[in-house]
């Protein structure tokens, strides 16, 4: 059985620790309706966005925009990762990182290679270990207030990668908020723009006639404008999401920390309490046989 001292030592070692995740815990919930608010003013926005991009896409034909046509073949794939800067948030990074190796092997052929942008120290630091080509890095941004033009820069500068033929392929590898407790991570195509669905609406024989738009200037005109925003929106949603994540996840491991803190502090409370009765118990046990050996 360990000393009395060495559990008060271990005691006070658990009740820091408890501290800490306890000020974290709350740090991340702090921040979690921040970001959850802006997640979700975000997404009717870009509901809304692919709505109206799907209708334009159907009036002006597939081949409107070079940015709509795949390529013969995809040799040089870029892919955008977006992890947090810090750790501490359970398996959250793991997932993202392994959903990124999963699709590299699943493309991986003859001839092709991959390239990175990474928003996140730790994509950075997986991207590093593993000796994969890091085009740009962005760090201190993910799990922050977030700014549109963030992603309207580095949007910019895939789309006209894309069209100098410097990559055939982009995609971004996020983590999209489920609720509180699940976070899945996703993969999605930003280049070329897949194409977009537009939902067929039964009408009603006796409903509101609703006049066909007209759109000025020609839909083709306003797709070539339209089409490369939409890069910018998918990555600012998935940069939006991807740190709504990372807080709950945060918040999640925190919390399940200070628990366990608590199961060890009731544990270490039990033994100290057995080490200090032993140590009371031999301490009456040496006054006894002292005061039987003065007697004799």
């Amino acid at each position: 059985m360990p000393s009395l001292k060495d559990v008060e030592l271990k005691i006070s070692a658990v009740k820091k620790t408890k501290q800490i995740t306890k000020a974290m815990n709350m740090v991340a919930t702090s921040r979690l309706r921040g970001a959850q608010d802006n997640m979700q003013n975000f997404r009717p926005y870009a509901g809304k966005f692919a709505e109206v991009l799907g209708s334009l896409a159907e009036k002006a034909g597939d081949e409107a925009s070079p940015l709509l046509i795949p390529r013969e073949e995809a040799k040089k794939i870029h892919i955008v990762l977006c992890t947090s800067d810090r750790g501490l948030c359970g398996g959250f990074n793991v997932n993202l990182t392994n959903q990124a190796k999963e699709f590299m092997e699943e493309k991986d052929a003859d001839g092709v290679s991959f390239s990175f942008t990474n928003f996140g120290k730790k994509g950075r630091d997986w991207c590093r270990n593993n000796h994969l080509e890091r085009v740009s890095e962005h760090l201190g941004i993910v799990g922050t207030k977030i700014g549109f033009n963030v992603a309207s820069t580095e949007g910019r500068k895939l789309v006209d990668a894309f069209l100098d033929d410097t990559y055939d392929e982009v995609y971004i590898i996020y983590s999209e908020f489920i609720s509180m407790g699940k976070q899945l991570p996703v993969v999605k195509q930003l280049l070329p723009i897949p194409p977009i669905e537009v939902e067929d609406v039964e009408i009603e024989e006796d409903a509101t006639y609703l006049a066909e738009h007209i759109c000025e200037p020609s839909p083709e005109e306003l797709l070539g404008d339209l089409l490369p925003r939409n890069v910018y929106v998918q990555l600012f949603s998935g940069l939006l999401e991807t740190s709504t994540s990372e807080h709950a996840a945060r918040m999640t491991a925190m919390d399940n920390a200070t628990k366990a803190c608590n199961d060890m502090l009731e544990d270490l409370t039990l033994m100290y309490n057995k080490a200090r009765q032993t140590a009371i118990t031999a301490e009456l046990m040496d006054i006894v046989g002292g005061a039987e050996a003065l007697k004799g």
